[in-house]
């Protein structure tokens, strides 16, 4: 799966390209994949890591500031209490 910044992603929506969101949870952390025309990508930060949140509450605020205002959530595989490992 491929990734791309808030940026680009933000470009992504306002040409139409963005067919559906969904916030995904993994463990305690949540991140967001996008289904575009050409394929799933996962919105990455600016160094190209796989962008996060703690709440889903912060990934929601992210993505409806991106000017989407419909996702799908899937919770399948979210741990609340679960700590995540730092690795550098």
């Amino acid at each position: 799966m491929a990734s791309v910044d808030e940026r680009t992603l933000r470009a992504l929506v306002d040409a139409g390209g963005v067919k559906k969101v969904h916030i995904v949870a993994l463990g305690g952390r949540f991140h967001v994949e996008a289904a575009t025309r050409t394929g799933c990508v996962t919105a990455s930060t600016i160094k190209g890591s796989v962008k996060t949140w703690v709440t889903l509450d912060a990934a929601a605020r992210w993505v409806r500031g991106l000017g989407i205002g419909t996702i799908a959530v899937d919770i399948e595989r979210w741990q609340p209490g679960q700590r995540t490992l730092h690795v550098d």
